[in-house]
């Protein structure tokens, strides 16, 4: 078959649509009632793009950005961006002096850090806008039981000596996605106490966190001064298991399209991509769709997740590859150029990156933020 002349448009796009980011921060913050938002944009906006994220959230009211490392921090200065802003990942020995300089907020875990902020405020003249983190049962980063007293102290010595402002205390959740699992209580307990022991140091920091988004739309009590929204920014419903992003009033940002590079008749009994995983039962019409692990296409959805191509779910067989992947077309007529839908909202039944995440064994998070490679992004405002 050839394709149609008046056929174009890129081999393979990531479609994000802002207006849908709008949308859930707006419906965020009203859940959040008198809380501020932080929009989490770390790892490059969760693969939809980070300054053109950013600036739809600032856009429809969120008043932070928070992100993991220094180097997202700066490039979003470098984009003009002067909202506040919150970074939270360090190792020993990075320098904070233009971070400091550009007023990022910085999260400080332990002493070695706070040594490091200091550090970067001699040098800079300036003091620093810092965060403590307490590990409060997730047991990733933050200043753990025997950490947090020594962390307090040092940072109401730094601030009392102009090195540092307290702007802010925080924690994660291990377990939000599951409200009812006792380490949610049992961590907001914790930072309860932690708070109470911020209170009696005399320091009054401007904001206080621990909700992030499956906390900020299921627990009311977890909402403090600010909540940290990262997935449901994007769309995505954080809690599959109870409801989905439509249930939520969220809108999923990022669509998945790519146009068939082939479309074959087989006969029974041909296998099909590296191994031969899948050999046809019969006579069978199918596709190529120009997207591999390459482009984050997960080797899992092997012979599992399907796709749309036109009205038809066209189900994957073989093995994804580097560059490509075969699917099924039955009797869909599909021809070479059609459009294929990997993922989308869902409005049109094609399927949803949560129905990808179940077909790959893993979560959503791990579907969109892994997109990318050689696909071509495009930012478009869809209204409803």
């Amino acid at each position: 078959m050839t394709p149609d002349d008046t056929l174009d448009g890129p081999r393979a796009e990531l479609v994000v649509d802002l207006a849908a980011v709008r949308h859930n921060v707006v419906r965020l913050r009203s859940v959040a009632g008198e809380a501020q938002l932080m929009a989490v944009v770390k790892a490059d906006a969760y693969g939809h793009g980070m300054v053109q994220v950013a600036r739809a959230a600032r856009a429809a009211g969120a008043g932070w950005l928070g992100v993991a490392t220094l180097d997202e921090a700066l490039a979003l200065r470098r984009a003009g961006d002067r909202g506040r802003m919150l970074t939270w990942l360090g190792v020993p020995g990075e320098r904070y002096d233009a971070a400091v300089a550009a007023d990022v907020d910085l999260t400080v875990s332990a002493r070695w850090q706070l040594a490091d902020v200091v550090a970067a405020v001699r040098r800079t003249r300036q003091p620093a806008r810092v965060q403590l983190k307490v590990d409060t049962g997730l047991s990733r980063n933050g200043a753990g039981d025997r950490e947090w007293p020594w962390l307090l102290a040092a940072a109401v010595r730094a601030q009392a000596q102009g090195q540092v402002i307290v702007t802010g205390v925080w924690s994660h959740l291990a377990c939000a996605d599951e409200p009812a699992h006792p380490s949610v209580q049992a961590q907001q307990d914790a930072f309860e106490a932690a708070l109470d022991a911020v209170a009696g140091s005399g320091l009054e920091p401007e904001v206080r966190h621990l909700a992030n988004s499956a906390a900020t739309l299921t627990r009311p009590s977890s909402r403090f001064d600010l909540v940290r929204c990262g997935l449901a920014v994007y769309g995505l419903s954080p809690i599959p298991l109870l409801a989905s992003a439509a249930e939520l009033g969220l809108r999923p940002a990022m669509s998945v399209r790519a146009r068939l590079a082939s479309v074959k008749p087989v006969p029974a009994g041909r296998g099909v991509s590296y191994g031969h995983t899948y050999v046809t039962p019969g006579p069978k019409s199918l596709g190529l769709v120009p997207l591999g692990y390459a482009e984050g296409i997960p080797v899992a959805t092997s012979n599992a997740a399907s796709v749309s191509v036109g009205a038809a779910r066209c189900r994957i067989v073989g093995r994804v590859c580097m560059d490509q992947f075969v699917v099924d077309l039955g009797d869909s007529g599909a021809r070479v150029g059609d459009q294929v839908v990997v993922f989308g909202p869902g409005d049109g039944g094609e399927p949803t990156a949560q129905d990808w995440a179940e077909a790959a064994g893993t979560i959503v998070y791990e579907i969109v933020t892994r997109m990318g490679g050689r696909a071509v992004r495009r930012f478009v405002e869809e209204e409803p």
